[in-house]
């Protein structure tokens, strides 16, 4: 999954749950510009910010190892 990806992932929850980026963000500990920059794929967040983030809207992330067919 990319940067991008996720972003669009993270938007899409938010709006699923009718939140506002600022709802969201006050709601997880985190600043508005932080929360932009996710949702817009920027791959330097902070990932301990982006979990906290996902907690919020009630995702989880997993990591298992990559089949070297899923290489792009």
């Amino acid at each position: 999954m990319s940067p991008e990806e996720f972003g669009r992932l993270v938007r899409a929850e938010r709006r699923q749950q009718k939140l506002r980026q600022g709802e969201l963000a006050a709601l997880a500990g985190v600043g508005n510009r932080f929360l932009s920059d996710l949702e817009n794929g920027k791959p330097t967040v902070e990932l301990g910010r982006a979990l906290q983030v996902l907690g919020m809207l009630g995702l989880t992330m997993s990591v298992r190892p990559r089949d070297w067919r899923d290489v792009e």
